[in-house]
């Protein structure tokens, strides 16, 4: 066991073309570090619906250019046996460690492979590679990004011609095309003849969002913003620029890129600390609400102030404000959301009579809605202007709830007075999360078996009135690792996560609020509905 596993070790050493990862492979080797070698030869870093995400370092089961010209190689053998034979790829990155690099591997496969090939300019948000892709004509694109994964992580998103990210069965078929390349040597890996592109396509982004603001509505709402050190600054300031916003005011510790994100334990919003400096430009300045994007930029969080205090708003919360107001426009086509996000967008869709689908979790299912007008995720990820970019974008849903604040302002009003008004004419939705991270992925396993084996009837002293599988599909939806529980006034979904390791638990209560002034009194006892739940499903899960 030893001896083979020195040699797979020494046969990947041989073919390794980036000198980090050599010398990292190198001095294992020598080190005869079996424990480690074994870690990163244990199998081959999972090709599935997110591509490829995880920590940086030597060897298949880690992201490293030998993994990316793999991945590249059997995405372009894929295109070709589609008959996409001379189509362009389009190519995006952000300011990862590595993602420059890994971008450059893919122009050269894919131009290797026959195909064309075009890299955007630098890195930029994910958003601008997802509208460039239909924008260009491309038969395919790729983002290298781990979006607000730790520093040490990166990832490659793959999107097919029609601007949404791959669902089954392409992933599996590209993931069979990439395990059929058995030497790096097998694939053609020229150093020139792809296209960088220029500004243009940045531009014909930026004049798009025009498209997500109504003419002539109000623009006054002053916003703090952070980037949380990744890519979406430059591209976030020229949007608010042309829409005719103040300019934000920026948190400058973590306005520029940085990959060892330096001021943050996770680069994600959601993590608590994460807006703490946020918080404080805010105190400093006064503004009527603050935005952050994730590092990639797709997501948008929104934080308002209450008292002398500020807080985070829920991506449910996000996502119904931005429904409300786009319902009040008159828009018009589906309206759509993840199992995962609160049934309130199904209840103001259905009030406006407008279509409404739900779908499995993530933006891939979500943008291929028929019909899609506004989509999101109760993630911070929300797509309202599916004809521009077919996936979640943190720099128009920016846009859009900043004109809603401003609209709001314009009538001495603000974010939070119109969530009372939204709780008072549709109940109060309240949602939470149980989210359980883990070293060990088997305590995942093990905690969805023990629910699947013993699950629960009743959490909160509610009884479940339904329980569901998702691994058996639904009418509606296709299978997916995951359960649901319908209770009375409340829901649960448990699954593990497809881009961490974690297992996650959505909760949701509602409440109905006759009037404003039973409000105090609704989310007092959602409040404490939702801790109940949390503590009687996490002894269920035996977390």
């Amino acid at each position: 066991m030893h001896d083979d596993l020195i040699a797979r070790a020494k046969t990947w050493l041989a073919e390794d073309p980036d000198t980090d990862t050599r010398d990292e492979l190198a001095k294992l080797i020598e080190a005869g570090d079996v424990t480690e070698l074994a870690a990163r030869f244990s199998g081959t870093l999972q090709f599935g619906t997110a591509g490829l995400r995880g920590e940086l370092g030597a060897g298949p089961m880690r992201m490293n250019r030998s993994v990316v010209i793999r991945a590249a190689a059997g995405l372009a053998a894929y295109l070709k046996k589609k008959g996409q034979t001379d189509g362009l790829v389009v190519i995006g990155y952000d300011a990862r460690h590595k993602s420059a690099d890994f971008a450059r591997d893919t122009a050269a496969v894919m131009t290797g492979a026959g195909l064309k090939a075009a890299v955007l300019p630098r890195p930029l948000p994910t958003p601008v590679l997802a509208y460039a892709i239909r924008h260009l004509g491309a038969v395919a694109g790729v983002e290298v990004t781990a979006s607000h994964n730790p520093p040490r992580d990166n990832g490659y998103k793959v999107y097919l011609g029609d601007g949404s990210q791959i669902v089954p069965p392409a992933d599996a078929e590209i993931a069979a095309e990439i395990d059929a390349i058995r030497s790096l040597n097998d694939v053609p890996r020229p150093t020139t003849g792809w296209e960088t592109l220029d500004d243009s396509v940045l531009d014909a982004y930026l004049a798009r969002t025009d498209a997500v603001l109504a003419a002539n509505s109000p623009r006054t709402a002053r916003t703090v913003y952070t980037a949380m050190h990744g890519v979406g600054k430059e591209t976030l300031l020229a949007a608010f620029a042309r829409a005719g916003f103040p300019q934000p005011v920026l948190v400058t510790e973590q306005a520029d890129p940085d990959p060892d994100f330096p001021t943050v334990a996770f680069p994600n919003p959601e993590e608590p600390g994460a807006m703490d400096l946020a918080f404080a430009k805010a105190s400093e300045t006064n503004p009527d609400l603050i935005i952050a994007n994730d590092p990639d930029a797709d997501r948008c969080a929104v934080a308002v102030k209450t008292g002398n205090d500020w807080r985070m708003l829920r991506g449910d919360e996000v996502g119904a404000l931005l429904a409300v107001h786009l319902v009040r426009r008159g828009a018009q086509g589906t309206f759509a959301e993840s199992i995962v996000s609160s049934s309130l967008l199904g209840r103001i869709a259905e009030k406006a009579n407008l279509p409404y689908e739900e779908t499995l979790t993530g933006f891939k299912w979500i943008a291929r809605v028929d019909g899609l007008r506004y989509g999101y995720e109760e993630a911070l990820g929300y797509c309202v202007d599916p004809e521009g970019v077919r996936d979640k974008d943190g720099i128009t849903a920016a846009l859009l709830i900043t004109e809603l604040a401003s609209e709001l302002k314009q009538d001495n009003r603000t974010l939070l007075d119109l969530l009372d008004d939204i709780a008072v004419e549709y109940g109060l939705h309240a949602t939470d999360q149980l989210s359980a991270r883990v070293e060990d992925l088997s305590i995942i396993a093990n905690a969805m078996q023990r629910l699947r084996e013993h699950p629960p009837t009743e959490l909160a002293g509610l009884p479940i009135t339904r329980a569901e599988d998702l691994t058996q599909g639904t009418d509606k939806l296709p299978p997916t690792d995951g359960l649901r529980y319908t209770l009375d006034g409340a829901r649960v979904i448990v699954r593990p996560s497809g881009t961490e390791p974690k297992l996650k638990c959505y909760l949701e209560v509602v409440v109905p609020v006759p009037t404003h002034a039973d409000l105090p009194t609704a989310r007092t006892t959602a409040t404490d509905l939702l801790e109940s739940i949390k503590r009687d499903l996490s002894a269920a899960a035996g977390l």
